[in-house]
Order: structure tokens, then sequence, then C-alpha cells
């Protein structure tokens, strides 16, 4: 377990001196939640969930992608898993590096919503929580994807692009209604809205029956992410 934990605290010291990282993982949901909160009609039932997805949308897949693919582009991936530490251990430390940031995320954006705005869900909290960790495999799997088959410029460029995509076509701020017929058909099969859908059906008890689809296509998005990566994976 020592190795594990040393590796842990590693990634959190280097996923803190990434002031970019931090400013899109961090700091843009607080700042979305802040002016959308105070200029909408009706804001947190709506939003709060919203942004609870982008949070971990932001942090699986931009942070961790982006980070990894550094790390494969100057050797230090190749070092460390030629290293004693084991394999398992890296990944574990990776991936509880990420949800550790992500709880953070969720405690700040709650914590904001509900001195701020007044929310309270009439839903279940750990239903949301499995939704949300759905979605952190979901888009882990689509920045470790990304990070092992792509060089880190290209990980860079497209990673930041599927989050402006995930953005807009997520659900995150507008409903997905408004878009235009085939792209909002088209949307809802990607896992941003399946992960909006599901997080806003679990803290919503009127909409709570409708949360099984979007949990299943957000599973299904996570199997085949994480298994193409496994799959297609390179550490130089």
């Amino acid at each position: 377990m020592r190795p594990l934990f040393a590796q842990l605290q590693i990634e959190l010291i280097l996923t803190l001196r990434r002031a970019e990282s931090l400013l899109i993982t961090v700091v843009v949901p607080i700042v979305l939640l802040v002016f959308f909160g105070a200029v909408a009609a009706n804001p947190p039932d709506f939003l709060v969930p919203g942004l609870l997805a982008l949070a971990v949308m932001s942090t699986s897949m931009v942070s961790l992608g982006i980070a990894t693919a550094y790390e494969r582009y100057y050797g230090a991936l190749k070092r460390l898993l030629g290293s004693p530490l084991p394999r398992s251990s890296l990944v574990a430390a990776k991936t509880l590096a990420v949800l550790l940031i992500e709880i953070v995320q969720v405690l700040v954006l709650v914590l904001i919503a509900r001195l701020m705005f007044g929310w309270a869900p009439s839903g279940s909290y750990v239903e949301a929580g499995v939704a949300l960790i759905l979605g952190s495999a979901a888009f882990a799997g689509l920045g470790l994807l990304m990070a092992g088959t792509l060089r880190a410029e290209a990980t860079l460029a497209i990673a930041n692009g599927l989050y402006l995509v995930f953005l807009l076509l997520g659900g995150f701020i507008l409903p997905l209604d408004r878009l235009p017929g085939p792209i909002g058909a088209a949307a809802h099969a990607l896992p941003a809205a399946a992960l909006t859908d599901a997080t806003r059906g679990a803290l919503d008890s009127v909409s709570a029956q409708t949360e099984l689809g979007p949990l299943a296509l957000l599973a299904a998005w996570a199997v085949v992410a994480l298994g193409a990566a496994a799959v297609t994976f390179r550490a130089e």
C-alpha cells in the first residue's frame, strides 16, 4: 500500500502544479454556476446537476487525458512502468487522484448552490453519486484512449475540442430540446448528455424513473471507452 499512497501524493502534487488544468476543472464550473445562477429565472434544479456533471467530465477527460499524454511524451510513464511500482498501483493512484479532486469539486459546487441559491434536491445523493462515478469512468476512458494512442499535442487539441463540443451538446447549461431535431437526437447519444440526464434524474424525485436509460448508456460508454483504452494504450 505504501507505493500506492506515495504515487497518489505525487499525482495530487502534480495536479496542483498544473494551473491551466485547475482553471478548467475547478474554476470554470464555479464561475458558470455563479453567473448563470444569478441570471436564470429558476437556476438550481436544472443548472446545478449539469455543472456537477461538467466538473466530472473536465477532470476525468481533459485533465487526466492531457496530463497522461505529456507523461507519455516525456518518457515519465515508461520509467514509471519500468520501476518497482506495480502497474495496478499506478492506475489506482491516477484513479484515486481524479476521484478526490472530483469529490472536492462536487462538495464546493453543492455548498455554493445551497448557500447562494437555496438549492435543496429532492432526489437521492447516492444515485447521483453512482451516475457521477459512471461518468467519471466513461470520460476517463476517453481521456486515456487519446493519451495512449495520440501525440501529446493532438491529445491537448482534441481533448479541449471535445470539451467544447460536449459543453454545447451535453445539456449542461441549456436544455437539449432547444437544439435542432437531428442535432438534439445525436446529442442524446453522447456520454455528456447521458451523464447530465442521469445526474438530474437522480437529484429530482419527479424524474427519477427516467434515469435508467441514461445510466445504461453511460455504463455502455464506460465499458467501451475503458476497454478501448486498455487495448490500445502505449507507454511510448
